[in-house]
């Protein structure tokens, strides 16, 4: 490249710096920077003489040539010369200092050059910013900016300069009256300060050792001077901050004894800036650097400062940290940093000022304090050891305080202390309370807002950091395990530490087992030694009762189970074996389950035995007696937790069951019944329990001491004292009788069974019913659960048969009462439950309930639980549904306990009578219901039967009748129950027949392999099963009952649930067809009956009984029948077509209907001309009636499936005669009067189907096409829209080409035959509609199975000049047809297609004609099939000829030319002349740019051609490109392709760098963006990878301006990849 083309590069490329785009923008200094990146010198130079040039652009783009050259100057300028660098520091500096004013981003720029430049120019770049010092006069701020950054971008090169600096610039200090001149003024001086630190700190590398801070010292104490006392006093905050952070540096250059000297000044100025600004972090970290340097010279004079500073330094820790500003934060730290550097030079004073701060009441005081002593214990550990005393006192009041962020402090500071022996001392104990008392706050307690930096907030509550804590001093701190044991063990019985008990016994755990390691004498606790410690009494019940909720507070089962077993030696010396095997199974079960699958019952019950097997090894009935005692103490603990209260009534009951003294256990008792808070519904059960579980060791203990309560004076004393409080004695009194009533419950239900009996009237249930007429909820439960055990512990007994009970009949009716009390249709309470399993138990109970008492039982019972809402779901509450479920369950027990006492016909007859009302309910979940009871009551009769003599099941056919309708119910459950009772009603029949109990019926069977079908919703399928459970009941019904099953049948046709209705139809039909021999002369009647069913049209189960009438008439008068049904009137309404339908059920019946249609439909015209308007352009044609009303029924008859055979007998005449009507009906109208028919409307007893001739020809024809097993080619038109391309004219010819021609089968001699008369018709649409035909026959093979290729290739041929263009267009496509049907008959007719497709492509005048596509379409099929030189001669011509379409407007076109060339050159692989290849490659740049064609056919058409065009072009590379990177479906990423296509032409083929960069600049001025664009992207990767050898080829000057021109393009995008073309032309330098 010529220096000239080198500067007409830059200067296009810097002409358009001023894009409004700023992407283009950013690229062109992308462009530019590519160029410095290889011509920096001549760039560098450009860009120079360009601002020089052009004085009057404005600075942002001044600004974007400054940052370009930045940007080669950080790479390249180690490449300068050094007038090249002096030319580039005059311009900068020039650019920098143009303007006095504040022009930050041109400044900035230009400031940049300077310092890129200096780091390899520093010499010259300070010396030209030295001359930018003048004496006497102010610097620009930009030249003290750049003196700044330069100090520290290059700190050893600019340090020694700064005596000359500081030199120039103290001198004008005073003359900066401007505040940024100050501030740039202080930037600079902090920047050369910290610059010689660093300088200073690192002399071994620094290029001259000899430097000391005296060089520095005089001058930076005399800026020092004018900042400190000048500057500081500014009322402008920006100032005064940049003042401070100079400060902070400078003081560690200033002299020792100036220092000293200032001290008293500058620390009160800088503390008194803190009342001015918001922002601190500066001032806080510039104080610590001063306070640094003073303790490093050690001053004096720090000390008189001292208080100003630590009052200061304290307002500034208690402030906020809850500020979103990350300065915040950093303040804090720094001011930290500042407590670190006094603490370790004046602690006592520190302590003095910090310690009487504690006792504030103020929140952010204390929490800064707090926070400040945590730091100063944990960095200033030495000096605070023997200040231990003081700090711990001074704890005092903020222990009592209560706000969050206080005790969050204080626990941090606890941490600290445990970590430094501080808790060793007199007063840690305190502190280890307090940590405790934290941890046992409660979660929800804690409304802390999370902090700036915190994730989870309830990560960072009081509590979890108290747990936190507790844990690490407990297991990482070694000082503190003798300090925390075993003092930690006192927590664990008060009641306001219960939250803590989770980690309290994770850290007791771990320190005993530190204790065991250090051996047994450690480990034992002298309790003697601990007073305060509890007894292992205490410790054992609290454990195991807490235990009893393993998932409460974070899991402390696991963790009281692991303590419990730790501590066995400190429990009882018998313990550890046991306990060493029991508990680690009960801490595997916890493992295995879940908070939601743990069964708490069953828990507690291995609690429980786990006690019991403890007490039992202990065998010392003193220890026991003491255990009870403890565990009755702690019974006031739980009064706010009643489950751990109830199991703790269960240990109690526990404990004195396994006591051997009756006298403490009638003393417990009767504390327990004194005490108890009966007014709690979980207590009163509790405590009921512990009587229960008593009662198994004493009983006559327990009954005695519920019977002296009674009796005493404080059972009557306090229901005496209640009664003076009207408003609430009843209640309160009634909850102390639930107790007493719940104890005898449990008492006769926990007992031993023997013992039992003899007290169960006299003593339990004496006090029980003397309360039965209260109408208090509580109370009623109670007492029914109370009976309710009593009655199972009756059943229970092994004498139970022989025991009279007196009391039944009062006892059952009482439980009805209840019963009858709750509300009908809401379950509540577990009343009607308990009350009916309790007259479960007693109906088995001697004496036997009377018929009567029976009856109520029943009808009371059915009545309370079938009326109740339907069964509630999960989401409605998991106690719902548990409540309803064993409410069902016990109403099931009940009905069979009260069948078996009566297991007769007569007996299950009664039961299905109180069960048929709501059998037959309206509402569905009522018949569910009742047909599962039923079907369980059939099972349980049938599973008991026993028969001793052969007897008839009298009312078999009646119960029948009733449940086998119900195989259609609506509810699938009731389907399946209605056939489990079928087939129970069978095998009873079969067992009174005298069958026996094991034999298994074959058709009785089949009822089970059914159910499967009733569990289908499809109607198909359900009544497809009831017919065959009709089979089966046909088979195995005696002759006896088959009146009584089908009045009952007929009966259930009214049934309210429309699918039962219909269920008893199909029965009735199949029992009519299987039995129906002795009813013969009734069918007749049965017709009549249907018929006037169909006309009133109330159900659609009689549809089937009318159209067998209809059948049976049609096959004795076919023509008749046609004939009067195609006199109804049109549109056909539903009774008509159900009536046509019906002629379609067997084949030769429907084969003679369609016979007879078809006559009428070819009899008369299909249209009629009208000329009603004469002054119209064309005649209206409208469908004659006969032919449409044919249509129409043609349609009926063919919907049905059974009218297949039919169809395909008559297949031809069908389908020709359909496929012209739809040709002759194309635009045909209606008559008037069926037109104004259908603008009124059809009305809703018509049937939904349109009545246009040609929508009506069309449908009839799908519906032929799909009787005759063509599915494939309905699916295929419906996918495709054909059917709607058939009812216009404009599609019509490829609705039917589509649809037909293919699937004509072996009849194709036949329907062409019917077809010839019109080939040569004078209606174009028929013309049109043959040749689409005949075409599509051509894509299938069957044409030349058939022999009838050359037939219909001289037909197609014959219409090559036929004056209709779609029928030319037919022709080119039905012989390209030929390439996929016959594809081994194309060599022999290569010539003749060739030549009719090359013609094609010159047809007619128009550039775009519909023709010439066809035949690039036709082209690209055929030519793989014809023989090479019969395709020689015309290649050439067809790949000329195609080529403008490439560019054509239209996509069609683009698309099928593109393709059509991708076949030519796969055609020609291995074998291209060289005059093709010129075409080949005269087409890869357009191909190329079109890959971005905005339309995506386009796109996908060049991926396959440039792939096909890859092997002609012999080079291996690029073909393997073009297969990688142009997969369909892959996603192209353009660019880089695009570089690696570039890259194997300019390296393969170096000569086509000029014919491809011509037809890039042609696409230049492209129609589209993207391809507009893509253009000069090709231009930039051509030149990219052009070698300098291939310079010739180009013309720069053409190529730049073409892309100068495209920098101005309207699309910013196109300008961006123009801009970096030309950075890429460089590369042909």
């Amino acid at each position: 490249m010529t220096e000239s083309s080198m500067k007409k590069l830059a200067s296009t490329l810097l002409d358009a710096i001023t894009d409004k785009d700023p992407l283009v923008q950013e690229q062109v200094c992308s462009a530019l920077c590519s160029l410095g990146e290889v011509r920096p010198v001549e760039t560098l130079r450009a860009c120079e003489e360009y601002l020089r040039q052009h004085d009057k652009l404005v600075h942002p783009y001044r600004a974007a040539v400054l940052r370009a050259m930045e940007r080669v100057l950080s790479s390249r300028a180690s490449e300068l010369d050094k007038d090249t660098a002096s030319t580039i520091i005059l311009l900068a500096s020039n650019e920098m200092t143009k303007t006095k004013d504040l022009v930050w981003d041109w400044q900035q720029a230009a400031s940049g050059v300077l310092v890129a430049v200096g780091r390899q120019f520093i010499s010259k770049v300070m010396e030209e910013l030295l001359r930018r010092l003048h004496p006497g006069t102010l610097p620009h701020c930009a030249v003290l900016h750049t003196l700044a950054s330069l100090s520290v971008a290059n700190a050893f090169g600019v340090v020694p300069f700064l005596p000359s600096v500081l030199s120039s610039l103290l001198p004008v200090l005073g003359m900066a009256k401007q505040d940024t001149v100050r501030v740039a003024f202080c930037s600079a001086l902090q920047r050369f300060s910290e610059g010689a630190l660093e300088y200073l700190a690192n002399l071994d590398r620094a290029p001259d050792p000899t430097v000391r801070k005296d060089a520095f010292a005089t001058d930076i104490f005399s800026a020092y001077d004018v900042l400190f006392h000048q500057w500081l006093q500014s009322r402008e905050a920006k100032l005064r901050l940049a003042v401070v952070e100079a400060l902070g540096p400078m003081s560690h250059l200033l002299p020792s004894e100036r220092l000293e000297e200032q001290l008293p000044k500058l620390l009160p100025g800088i503390l008194a800036l803190y009342k001015k600004h918001a922002e601190t972090f500066y001032l806080s970290k510039s104080l610590g650097q001063i306070l640094e340097a003073a303790v490093s010279v050690g001053s004096r004079t720090l000390e008189t400062q001292l208080d100003a500073l630590l009052a200061a330094l304290h307002s500034q820790i208690c402030v906020p940290v809850e500020s979103s500003s990350p300065l915040v934060m950093s303040n804090q730290k720094e001011v930290l940093r500042c407590f670190t550097v006094l603490a370790c030079s004046s602690p006592d004073r520190l302590l003095a000022f910090l310690l009487p701060r504690l006792d504030t009441s103020n929140e952010r005081t204390r929490v800064g304090t707090l926070q400040v002593v945590r730091h100063v214990i944990n960095s200033a550990a030495a000096q605070m050891e023997d200040k231990k005393p003081f700090i711990l006192s001074s704890m005092r009041l903020p222990l009592l305080d209560t706000n969050s962020k206080v005790k969050r402090a204080v626990v941090q500071v606890i941490s600290a202390m445990a970590h430094h022996g501080y808790l060793e001392q007199p007063g840690g104990e305190a502190m280890i309370e307090y940590i405790v008392q934290q941890c046992a706050l409660p979660p929800e307690q804690e409304p802390e807002k999370p902090g700036p930096g915190s994730k989870d907030p309830k990560a960072d509550s009081v509590r979890a950091i108290s747990v936190r804590t507790l844990y690490l001093v407990s297991t990482t701190v070694d000082r503190m395990s003798h300090v925390l044991w075993p003092y930690l063990l006192q927590f664990l019985i008060p009641v306001r530490f219960t939250g803590a008990l989770t980690p309290l016994c994770r850290s007791l755990v771990h320190l005993a087992q530190k204790r065991q390691e250090a051996g047994a004498d450690a480990f034992l606790i002298q309790y003697n030694a601990h007073a305060s410690l509890p007894s292992p009494y205490a410790v054992t019940g609290r454990l195991l009762v807490v235990s009893s909720s393993p998932y409460l507070g974070d899991g402390r089962g696991v963790a009281a189970l692991h303590l419990l077993s730790v501590l066995h030696p400190n429990i009882h010396p018998l313990l550890g074996q046991h306990w060493e095997t029991t508990v680690p199974l009960l801490l595997g079960y916890l493992d295995e389950h879940t908070e939601e699958t743990l069964l708490q019952e069953e828990w507690e019950e291995k609690l429980l035995m786990f006690l019991r097997d403890t007490l039992a090894i202990i065998s010392d009935n003193a220890w026991i007696c003491q255990l009870s005692l403890e565990l009755c103490r702690q019974l006031p603990c739980y009064d706010e937790a009643p489950q751990e209260k109830n199991f703790l009534y269960k240990c109690i009951g526990t404990t004195l069951g396994a006591a051997s003294s009756k006298e403490v256990v009638r003393k417990h008792l009767q504390e327990l019944l004194e005490t108890a808070r009966y007014q709690e519904e979980a207590e009163r059960e509790g405590l009921a329990c512990c009587f229960g579980i008593c009662a198994i060791s004493h009983l006559e203990d327990t009954l005695a001491q519920l019977e002296d309560f009674v009796r005493s004076e404080v059972f009557r004393k306090s229901i005496g004292i209640l009664n003076i409080f009207k408003d609430r004695s009843e209640n309160e009194v009634e909850k102390v009788k639930s107790a007493l009533i719940l104890c005898y419950g449990h008492v006769a239900a926990r007992a031993p069974r023997e013992l039992v009996l003899a007290k169960v009237e006299s003593d339990i249930l004496r006090n029980i019913c003397q309360h039965f007429n209260t109408k208090d909820p509580a109370l009623k439960l109670c007492l029914v659960q109370s009976v309710c055990m009593v009655s199972r512990a009756i059943c229970s007994s092994t004498q139970a048969g022989s025991f009279h009970f007196t009391r039944k009949a009062e006892l059952v009716a009482q439980m009805m009462e209840f019963i009858r009390a709750e509300p009908p249709d809401s379950l509540r309470t577990p009343i009607r439950k308990k009350a009916m399993l309790t007259c479960t138990y007693l109906v088995s109970v001697e004496p036997a309930l009377d018929e009567q008492a029976r009856a109520d039982v029943i009808r009371g019972c059915l009545h309370s639980v079938m009326a109740l809402l339907p069964e509630p779901k999960e989401e409605d509450g998991g106690f719902q549904k548990s409540l309803y479920l064993e409410t069902l369950h016990a109403l099931e027990d009940l009905l069979t306990s009260l069948l078996q006492r009566n297991m007769t016909p007569q007996g299950l007859q009664i039961m299905i009578e109180h069960l048929s009302p709501w059998i037959k309910s309206p509402r569905g979940h009522e018949r569910a219901r009742a047909l599962g009871l039923s079907a369980l009551l059939l099972r349980y009769f049938l599973e008991h039967l026993r028969v001793s003599a052969l007897v008839p099941f009298h009312n078999l056919g009646l119960l029948i009748g009733l449940f086998s309708p119900r195989c259609a119910d609506l509810w699938p459950a009731t389907r399946q129950e209605a056939v489990d009772c079928v087939y129970s009603l069978l095998y009873l029949q079969l067992g009174y027949e005298g069958f026996s109990r094991d034999y298994r019926d074959d058709v009785a069977e089949r009822l089970l392999s059914l159910k499967d079908g009733l569990v289908h919703p499809d109607p198909a399928i359900l009544f497809h099963t009831c017919h065959s459970v009709g089979q089966i009941i046909a088979k195995r019904l005696p002759p006896d009952q088959l009146i009584s099953l089908l009045l009952t049948m007929f009966e259930a046709l009214g049934d309210p649930e429309k699918n039962c209705s219909r269920a008893a139809t199909v029965m009735i039909n199949c029992l009519l067809q299987e039995r129906g021999g002795v009813l013969q002369e009734k069918v007749p009647e049965i017709v009549s009956v249907l018929r006037s069913k169909l006309q009133e049209a109330q159900g659609e189960h009689v549809l089937p009984a009318a159209q067998h009438s209809v059948y049976l008439l049609a096959t004795q008068h076919c023509s008749a029948v046609v004939s009067s049904l195609l006199g109804s009137p049109l549109p056909l309404d539903s009774h008509a077509c159900m009536l046509w339908r019906a002629l379609a059920v067997e084949p030769r019946l429907a084969a003679q209907v369609l016979g007879l249609l078809l006559e009428k439909m070819s009899r008369d015209v299909p249209f009629k001309e009208s000329r009603a308007f004469l002054l119209g352009r064309t005649p209206d044609r409208v469908a004659t009636l006969l032919p449409l009303s044919a249509t129409c029924a043609l349609f009926e008859v063919m919907s049905t499936s059974a009218a297949g055979p039919a169809v395909l007998e008559l297949y031809p005449q069908l389908f020709v005669a359909l496929l012209l009507r739809v040709s002759c009906t194309v635009g045909v109208q209606l008559p008037r009067n069926l037109q104004a028919q259908e603008r009124r409307g059809a009305s809703p007893a018509l049937a939904a189907r349109n009545l246009e001739p040609c929508s009506s020809a069309v449908d009839t024809l799908r519906s032929m096409l799909l009787r005759s097993s063509s599915e494939d080619v309905v699916q295929r038109m419906d996918l495709e829209g054909g059917w709607e391309l058939l009812r216009t004219s404009a599609g019509h010819e490829e609705g039917a080409a589509r649809a037909m021609a293919e699937h004509a089968g072996p009849r194709l001699p036949l329907v062409l035959k019917t077809l010839a008369c019109t080939h040569s018709s004078v209606y174009e649409n028929q013309r049109v509609t043959t040749t689409a035909f005949l075409a599509e026959l051509l894509n299938s093979n069957v044409a030349n199975d058939l022999m009838l290729l050359d037939s219909l290739l001289e037909s197609l041929a014959a219409r090559q000049k036929d004056t209709c263009a779609s029928v030319r267009r037919l022709v080119l496509r039905g012989l390209a047809n030929l390439a996929s049907g016959c594809p081994d008959k194309v060599r022999a007719h290569g010539p003749q297609l060739l030549t009719a497709m090359i013609g094609g492509l010159d047809d007619g005048d128009n550039p775009h004609s519909p023709v010439a596509l066809e035949a690039m379409l036709g082209l690209a099929r055929l030519v793989h099939l014809v023989e090479a030189w019969d395709l020689r001669s015309g290649l050439l011509h067809v790949a000329i000829r195609i080529r403008p379409f490439f560019d054509s407007e239209k996509m069609e076109f683009r698309t099928a030319s593109i393709r059509l060339f991708g076949h030519l050159n796969k055609v020609c692989h291995g074998d291209c002349e060289d005059v093709f290849l010129d075409q080949v490659v005269g087409g890869l740049a357009p191909l190329l740019l079109h890959l971005q064609d905005p339309q995506a056919t386009v796109a996908s058409a060049c991926r396959f051609a440039l792939r096909m065009c890859g092997p002609n072009l012999a080079c291996e590379e690029l073909s393997a490109a073009f297969q990688k990177h142009l997969q369909e479906g892959r996603a192209l990423h353009f660019g880089e392709f695009l570089n690696t296509t570039c890259k194997h032409l300019m390296h393969h083929f170096p000569d086509l760098l000029g014919r491809l960069l011509t037809t890039c600049l042609f696409y230049f001025k492209s129609s589209w963006e993207d391809v507009r664009a893509a253009a000069p992207l090709f231009t930039g990767f051509l030149v990219l990878h052009a070698e300098p050898r291939q310079q010739p080829q180009v013309d720069l000057d053409q190529l730049i301006s073409a892309l100068q021109i495209l920098l101005k393009d309207p699309a910013p995008e196109v300008r961006t990849r123009a801009a970096e073309a030309l950075g890429r032309l460089v590369k042909l330098a």
